[in-house]
């Protein structure tokens, strides 16, 4: 399979994430702010401490890179950057809001509308062109999110939040594919810190005593945070915003298994039948490296 190194950064990256309930359950008791709070902080420390140690030649290059853009680059830059990191906080703190409070159900929905988002806003933002084979994939996945919004519209509702927000983040980042992916990513931490901090004062809860609180805090910022986000850049850095999109899927098929499995929450067969279709769908797309197939006329 060609660029094949990009498809399984993107496939980790997204089964990790597809197993996120497993330690963010466990904080069920705490309020979605401060584990939001806490991640945040934590991927910031960790990722500024290890790009001052170790990848200070790094940050002078890219720094130097970015001084020898024109002054309009450099504001268009950074105001992306700056929205990207809004994107991103937003995201993470609806995902943890419905995860915790509505459902595992709803937020592997998310990433299900997700991918659908991100093909429609690279076609039209990035002219990145699709297969009619690919089409059709779009449309089986709509499909399957309208079936699946019939048993629950307000799921459906969360769900767009919560996909629209990281769709947009992804979209974004091509942007940024002339810097370090380590430092984009660190620049993207500080900023949701800077974000964040003038509400932790006034919307934090008690400091949490319990020596699991902080443990899984630490899971969650280095394996599904700063983990799969680098391969997440890394991916989109070799293979279309559109694919990248579509292989997301995985994480909600992943995430829709263990809420029925793990977390015992009901799913019908209507469900079941909509999940079918949006994995039939990720199939579809990605078809030609997945069986080889010959070129399909572009639109």
């Amino acid at each position: 399979m060609k660029n094949l190194k990009y498809y399984l950064a993107a496939i980790f990256a997204f089964a990790t994430w597809g197993t996120f309930s497993l330690v963010l359950k466990p904080l069920h008791n705490y309020a979605s702010l401060d584990i939001l709070f806490y991640r945040v902080f934590s991927c910031t420390i960790i990722m500024s401490l290890v790009t001052v140690l170790f990848r200070r030649v790094k940050l002078k290059e890219n720094l130097k890179y970015f001084r020898n853009f024109s002054s309009k680059n450099k504001k268009k830059t950074i105001a992306l950057n700056i929205l990207s990191s809004i994107l991103l906080t937003g995201n993470w703190f609806s995902f943890i809001y419905v995860m915790n409070h509505i459902s595992v159900r709803a937020t592997s929905v998310a990433y299900l509308v997700c991918p659908i988002i991100t093909t429609i806003l690279a076609y039209f933002i990035l002219r990145e062109k699709l297969t009619k084979l690919q089409w059709l994939s779009v449309f089986l996945s709509g499909l399957g999110c309208v079936l699946l919004s019939y048993s629950n519209l307000l799921d459906m509702v969360y769900s767009s939040i919560i996909g629209s927000t990281y769709a947009c983040y992804l979209i974004i980042q091509s942007a940024n594919s002339k810097f370090d992916k380590f430092l984009v990513l660190n620049f993207h931490m500080i900023l949701a810190s800077l974000i964040l901090l003038p509400f932790f004062p006034t919307y934090s809860g008690p400091v949490p005593v319990d020596f699991s609180f902080y443990l899984y805090v630490e899971i969650i910022a280095v394996m599904y945070t700063i983990v799969p986000l680098l391969l997440n850049l890394y991916a989109l850095s070799g293979i279309a915003s559109s694919k990248v999109g579509m292989i997301l899927n995985i994480n909600p098929i992943i995430a829709f298994i263990l809420a029925g499995v793990v977390f015992h929450e009901a799913l019908g067969g209507l469900q079941i039948v909509s999940y079918s279709i949006i994995f039939l769908a990720v199939i579809v797309f990605n078809a030609k490296e997945i069986f080889g197939l010959k070129r399909v006329e572009t639109i």
